[in-house]
């Protein structure tokens, strides 16, 4: 007869769970699926030494938009780009990922572009795409939408709507808390952040000196300014991530800052910004050159 060791039950073990239904696609960059942890007991880190992803804790609290509470509780947001060794090799251009950490390292949310095929093969930056941003759940607690527009881009012309390369912010899906827009000017780099009435809140300003991104090996920073570019309230970085990272892919990872006590609705709004940055600047520099002038100088 089979003894049973004492204080173990008979039979198999149930399976534990550590979050109701199995956790969404989350990939890293050479696209194999990644683990995820919700434990938050865990010592922070963007992935544990198992390999797993350290989620940020879901503040208490009240907050006027439900799943904008991680905004709440920082002031600066990492926005890392996976790339994926099919464009590396083929040059085909795949759905942009991308996960988004405090600056602990935490997990905050992670974002994947919806965009068509034919748009991404063809106009590569300039193509219209929604991208969604996902919490730890798997729920969409933010959507921005970009409509593609095949006379926009050139900074110099961005004095129309339709000429102007622009993104709208959803906090939640269906309703639009903001809009990021290209400004026309003749040198430098700048976007104009605004409200879900269209008021210009914020300027995102960028240097209009190619030179230095193309030659030295650093991050290239953008202001953040008041409606008038009187005062800084927070910047954004695009840091450098090494000499092979930056000539065959363009995987790109970003630092974002603002006030802690920004309302979140424009702290999702300056991250829709750092998108569009992103898009516009830097997402054809493995196929046009350097930043992707060859679209958008």
């Amino acid at each position: 007869m089979n003894q049973v060791a004492p204080g173990k039950p008979n039979g198999p073990q149930p399976m534990l769970q550590t979050q109701p239904g199995p956790p969404p696609p989350y990939f890293q960059g050479q696209g194999m699926p990644m683990q995820v942890s919700t434990n938050q007991s865990q010592v922070p880190g963007a992935v544990s030494a198992r390999g797993q992803v350290t989620w940020m804790p879901r503040p208490g609290g009240n907050c006027s938009i439900p799943g904008l509470e991680y905004l709440q509780q920082v002031d600066q947001i990492l926005i890392m780009q996976s790339f994926e060794l099919l464009e590396i090799f083929t040059n085909w251009e795949c759905k942009n990922k991308y996960r988004i950490t405090n600056s602990m390292g935490q997990q905050v949310y992670f974002a994947q572009e919806e965009s068509e095929v034919m748009q991404r093969q063809c106009c590569g930056p300039a193509r219209g795409f929604t991208m969604h941003i996902t919490d730890n759940m798997g729920q969409e607690v933010i959507r921005m939408v970009r409509p593609f527009k095949c006379c926009a881009g050139w900074q110099c012309c961005a004095c129309c709507d339709g000429c102007s390369m622009d993104i709208a912010i959803e906090a939640p899906p269906g309703q639009i808390v903001g809009y990021v827009a290209q400004e026309c000017t003749c040198c430098d780099r700048r976007w104009s952040v605004m409200d879900a009435g269209k008021n210009k809140i914020f300027e995102i300003r960028g240097d209009c000196c190619v030179c230095q991104w193309i030659c030295c090996p650093k991050d290239i920073p953008f202001d953040i300014l008041t409606n008038d570019g009187s005062g800084k309230v927070g910047s954004l970085a695009k840091q450098w991530g090494g000499m092979a990272r930056e000539m065959f892919t363009n995987a790109d990872n970003y630092c974002l800052s603002f006030p802690i006590d920004l309302d979140v609705k424009l702290k999702a709004t300056l991250l829709g910004g750092a998108f569009l940055v992103d898009f516009m600047l830097f997402e054809g520099q493995n196929r046009q050159g350097y930043g992707g002038y060859g679209a958008y100088h």
